[in-house]
């Protein structure tokens, strides 16, 4: 592939993907994800995993655990979090297995020849206890994830593991699996239908259906040795974000942060137990700020230090040995199901379709990245040198003296954005883009008629056209103990059609620092983008109409999923938003408009270490996972692999190894990381298409917006959709505009056409 990477899908026979719906919560954005790859769960496998699935299956029956009760209510109704206990959680996990295994059963037994709707269909139906409660187990392991919790989901994951690979290997389930597709020219199905037997068909493949006993066995042991990796590596970093902090004893080592970030930091002293002291946390919401505005350089040095040594610091939660271990179990697995590596066999069914697909759309936006660092610290530097500092830029001064540079270059401090910044007030505005985009209107939901899980949650009722109720969504904005670090959108029920109208249920979860009481929450230009960056993926839920479950909303191609989200980033900066929401949090006075101004000239401001700084992170992601018959040492290979890329000395990766839980603490983004790269090759060529019409508003793209990308989910391939809306492929001309680099000849002359 050239350096105009288009981005482009081959034809069938190997795309898509099969969800375990009753098996994943989807956890995107920055996330984790509804894993698109895994089969449906189901019977008794020929691999010998049986004994440890019934052994689950087998304990006494909890058969009024509130856990695996049917959602009460109106509109499909809720989950009922203020009867949940957290002593049931693996009581009705175990329950809803067994109850999983009996319905599989009975769709693998059935004597009648296999046909579409008792098996393809049945399959859709099966297990929804299952579904509920593990709903409720990704809430509680994510948001909650407390000692009990821990030890609940140390027990639950091998078991889980073992469930997903019972389907998958399931010779005698596939095999009806298999007639039903062998026979598909014939039954006369719907384009979803046959999306979906597809989907059905390559999963069971790619989980090795059709292995040999032994191999499927050697399948199922590495599954179960990389549930219990997975679970230790997140929950080492959990132990770390949530025990270390950097505890300030004066108000003077705050020197240079503005009003509300000291604020943020006695309130945090005063929840962590140290009264009368300013906390830094250790989470990005809380870090950042630090190191952008704080003006002693040694105290910068020591937040980053803890900050970038989560899971590397040679202890008990250190996590190197396992992210080697890790590797080498995948490496082995993919092998077993004939790939040469773990990134051929994830990204098959991507819209990337190969590692050397992605590697080159990386490789086309990496040297320009890293030469426009060179010039962002070159910068930097003179500003130093102007103060006369003393000092060669490091990783720990990168976002300080950028601030200066902003300052001097566009007369922009970020000090003067951030009062107009409330978290409350944009969330208004992503509401009301919303509307405008979608015609949706979310009212909060007071009559109790909907119980939460903590008390910092909030949930809402969301509405389309003609007042039809469309979902529900919860807010989670605040970081606390248990809860892991970063943003992402769950899904709790995926919207279907099979049996009726089932209107899906979605939240979004971040980690703000919370403020202290009656203060309103200011946050950074980037956490706002992060705010709707996430709200996307949760607009793609609730755009959601498709008859199955299965391939309802942001069940798609990992490579895709980001797309939407990082699409609705840009309506952040739009006139319309800021003016309207951008309110300064006192006097309530829109932001001036020379301020946005300042903001529209300095778009393309840092945009080298921002794109460095995550790239690097994708590079190491998939070079890792390319690796071939040799073990691997993370913090050397990480390390030499950067060394060997160009790696600008004066910052580091977004993404360490030790701390990538993208990447290690599940397959999520393994070698997939390059996914929001790819994504948002397509979203900045998406929003030329709005600009391009009437401007970001335009009805007519928003529609079509609407019925080729957000409401299809994967019933549609991505691709297909994405020329459906586009009317041609995506060139990386838009990324490269967007980031002010230089545009490939290619795509500059296409342009021009």
């Amino acid at each position: 592939m050239t350096t105009s990477v288009f981005l482009r899908s081959p034809s069938r026979p190997a795309r898509g993907s099969v969800l375990s719906v009753a098996l994943l919560v989807a956890v995107l954005g920055a996330c984790g994800g509804k894993e698109p790859n895994t089969p449906h769960v189901d019977s008794l496998s020929d691999a010998g995993a049986s004994n440890t699935i019934m052994d689950a299956a087998s304990k006494t029956a909890q058969t009024s655990n509130p856990i695996l009760a049917k959602w009460e209510g109106p509109n499909g109704g809720v989950p009922a979090f203020d009867r949940v206990k957290v002593a049931d959680l693996g009581p009705a996990l175990e329950e809803a297995m067994k109850g999983k295994l009996a319905d599989i059963e009975r769709i693998a037994s059935d004597p009648a020849a296999p046909t579409f709707e008792n098996t393809i269909a049945a399959l859709e139906r099966a297990g929804k206890p299952l579904e509920r409660a593990l709903a409720i187990y990704g809430i509680y392991t994510s948001t909650m994830n407390d000692d009990a919790v821990q030890a609940i989901q140390r027990d639950m994951e091998p078991k889980l593991a073992a469930l997903d690979d019972t389907i998958g290997q399931n010779r005698k389930l596939f095999d009806r699996v298999a007639a039903v597709y062998d026979a598909r020219d014939k039954l006369g199905l719907t384009p979803e239908q046959s999306r979906l037997l597809w989907l059905d068909y390559v999963g069971f493949v790619r989980a090795g259906a059709k292995l040999t006993p032994e191999a499927k066995k050697k399948i199922f042991d590495l599954n179960q040795k990389l549930a219990g990796l997975y679970t230790k590596f997140s929950q080492n970093i959990l132990a770390e974000e949530g025990s270390q902090m950097v505890v300030l004893d004066k108000e003077e080592d705050l020197a240079g942060l503005p009003e509300p970030l000291k604020k943020s930091a006695a309130a945090a002293g005063e929840s962590h137990g140290h009264k009368g002291k300013f906390v830094i946390t250790n989470t990005r919401s809380s870090v950042d700020p630090f190191l952008a505005y704080a003006s002693r350089r040694d105290l910068r040095e020591k937040v980053w230090r803890m900050f970038e040594m989560r899971g590397d610091n040679g202890d008990v939660h250190d996590n190197n040995a396992i992210i080697g271990e890790i590797l080498k179990l995948r490496a082995e697995r993919a092998k077993l199901l004939g790939y040469p590596t773990h990134a051929h066999y994830r990204l098959e069914l991507s819209m990337a379709k190969t590692p050397e697909h992605a590697m080159s759309l990386m490789e086309a936006v990496w040297k320009p990245a890293v030469a426009r660092v060179h010039e962002e610290v070159a910068d930097m530097q003179k500003v130093a040198d102007k103060e006369k500092a003393n000092l060669k830029i490091e990783a720990w001064d990168y976002r300080y003296y950028a601030e200066k540079v902003r300052k001097a270059k566009y007369d922009l401090d970020q000090n003067e954005v951030k009062p107009y910044l409330s978290l409350e007030s944009l969330r208004e505005g992503m509401f009301w883009v919303a509307g405008e985009l979608f015609g949706f209107h979310f009212e909060e939901v007071k009559d109790g008629s909907v119980s939460v899980y903590h008390p910092d949650v909030r949930a809402f009722r969301v509405t389309g056209a003609g007042g039809k109720h469309v979902g529900y969504w919860y807010f989670d904005p605040y970081a606390r103990q248990g809860k892991s670090s970063g943003a992402w959108m769950n899904e709790y029920r995926a919207q279907s059609r099979i049996d009726g109208d089932v209107p899906v249920i979605v939240s979004n979860n971040a980690n703000f620092v919370k403020g202290a009481p009656g203060e309103p929450v200011l946050i950074s230009w980037d956490d706002a983008r992060t705010l709707f960056h996430e709200f996307g993926h949760a607009l793609h839920g609730l755009n959601s109409n498709v008859t199955y479950p299965q391939v309802a909303g942001t069940s798609v191609a990992r490579d895709y999923v980001e797309f939407p989200s990082q699409l609705l980033e840009r309506w952040l900066s739009t006139p319309e938003v800021l003016g309207r929401f951008a309110l300064h949090y006192q006097t309530k006075k829109p932001i001036p408009p020379e301020l946005v101004q300042k903001l529209a000239k300095s778009d393309k401001f840092n945009q080298g270490f921002l794109t460095v700084e995550y790239l690097s992170s994708a590079l190491i992601d998939m070079k890792m996972h390319l690796q071939v018959d040799k073990p691997v040492d993370a913090r050397a290979f990480e390390k030499e692999t950067l060394a060997s890329l160009g790696m600008p000395k004066e910052m580091i990766m977004r993404h360490r190894s030790p701390h990538f839980g993208h990447v290690f603490s599940g397959e999520g983004y393994s070698a997939g990381y390059y996914s929001y790269l790819w994504a948002d090759t397509l979203s900045a060529d998406a929003y030329e298409a709005f600009l391009e019409g009437k401007g970001p508003y335009d009805k007519d793209v928003a529609k079509r917006l609407h019925d080729k990308v957000f409401s299809v989910g994967n019933s549609i391939d991505a691709a297909e959709g994405y020329r459906g809306f586009r009317g041609r492929d995506a060139g990386i001309g838009a990324l490269m505009r967007h980031r002010g680099f230089p545009v490939p000849k290619e795509d500059a002359k296409a342009a021009k056409k």
